[in-house]
């Protein structure tokens, strides 16, 4: 689950460096941010007519913004994302990167969702056609945040933006094999009425998503004093997961136990939610009589509550499926362990646990107490992902 770290920022390729890594070579003039965008824009160009990441990129804006990060790095402003060219998601995806482009980002572009013509979110319509999986061109990458996860897979970017009202950012992260995070409900603005869609991010590292974090909610990094107390559910009581899934999304779990980020315990009383599809749907749904949504996700905080007074993180695969081909998903909700969540409001991270037997990433989901973000991302740092 861990990566190798990259060449210094002295040597290496902008491609190779993460965004922690690009803005401090940023800060130190090691690196100009006009060279970083110029070198992330010629890997769009040659990469996205196959990959179809973007439905719009943004050449000349960039260039005078990377500009703009030079002349206030000179001017000697501090910039935490000093020059990290980042993805943002859809044509209106501008709308709330406000934060990160103040702190440097340069925005090259804006990355593909799903378009008109079909009911599943889980795929992506990029400039020149369908967004393909970096692993595997004959799947999807997931979505709604489609473009976002392969243009960061594929290391066109190393940070992307993504919004996730049923698994939006986390199912793309799983099945592209990077970092997602989907931040607690009302966290972080967002204009979605139902209060299901919470903004998110998806990177490399879970390092830069930590610098998104920083960036975004103003909180500083929060270290735990022991490793926080976690639990294991394959189904969280209603899934039917596929065997092979669970099998590699343990085996992760497992790794972490291994590297003292967390303690594996069995809880008291296994974990049961009911399987929260219709109060999500009915929510979702305009003139829908909300009542019976209500009770479920009443019934399911109760017991939510009652998992995180005994422990501090609940793990899950991400997604109970491998990434399904470009025709769709069929009848299975690609969803089902990402949405209770949305219901719920805690956040949640899926991190890479590694390939399933169609050699595709297979993703391990994290979820957290309210406000307690700190504790996702200090628990996957201590794992070196």
């Amino acid at each position: 689950m861990s990566t190798a770290s990259p060449a210094a920022p002295s040597t290496a390729s902008p491609a190779a460096l993460s965004a922690e890594e690009i803005a401090s070579a940023v800060r130190s003039r090691a690196l100009r941010a006009v060279d970083v965008v110029a070198a992330a824009l010629e890997r769009i160009e040659r990469a996205d007519p196959v990959l179809c990441a973007f439905v719009e990129v943004w050449g000349e804006e960039a260039f005078r913004r990377a500009g703009e990060v030079d002349a206030r790095v000179d001017a000697g402003e501090r910039l935490p994302l000093a020059g990290v060219p980042i993805g943002v998601k859809g044509r209106h995806g501008l709308r709330t990167a406000g934060p990160l482009l103040a702190a440097g980002c340069v925005a090259v572009g804006a990355t593909s969702v799903p378009g008109p013509g079909t009911a599943w979110q889980t795929w992506g319509l990029g400039r020149y056609g369908r967004t393909v999986n970096p692993w595997r061109h004959d799947r999807t990458p997931g979505g709604s945040s489609a473009g976002s996860a392969a243009a960061v897979a594929a290391g066109l970017v190393p940070l992307a933006t993504g919004s996730d009202g049923a698994g939006s950012v986390r199912l793309p992260a799983a099945w592209c094999g990077v970092v997602g995070l989907k931040a607690g409900n009302g966290r972080l603005p967002s204009a979605d009425r139902t209060g299901l869609m919470a903004p998110g991010v998806l990177a490399r590292s879970v390092g830069d998503v930590s610098a998104y974090w920083s960036v975004m909610s103003g909180e500083e990094p929060r270290s735990a004093s022991s490793p926080p107390v976690a639990v294991w559910s394959a189904d969280l009581g209603f899934d039917d997961p596929d065997p092979d899934i669970v099998a590699v999304a343990h085996a992760g779990a497992a790794r972490l136990a291994e590297a003292r980020a967390l303690r594996l315990v069995r809880p008291g009383i296994p974990l049961r939610l009911e399987d929260p599809a219709s109060a999500w749907l009915a929510l979702r749904t305009p003139g829908a009589d909300p009542t019976a949504a209500h009770r479920v996700r009443a019934e399911n905080d109760r017991r939510l509550d009652a998992l995180f007074a005994e422990a501090d993180l609940l793990l899950t695969p991400t997604a109970p499926t491998p990434p399904h081909g470009h025709d769709g998903p069929g009848d299975r909700y690609s969803t089902a362990l990402t949405w209770a969540f949305n219901l719920s409001g805690h956040p949640a991270i899926s991190i890479p646990a590694g390939f399933g037997p169609d050699g595709c990433p297979v993703g391990l989901q994290l979820v957290a107490p309210h406000g307690r973000e700190d504790l996702l991302l200090w628990t996957v740092r201590c794992a070196h992902i």
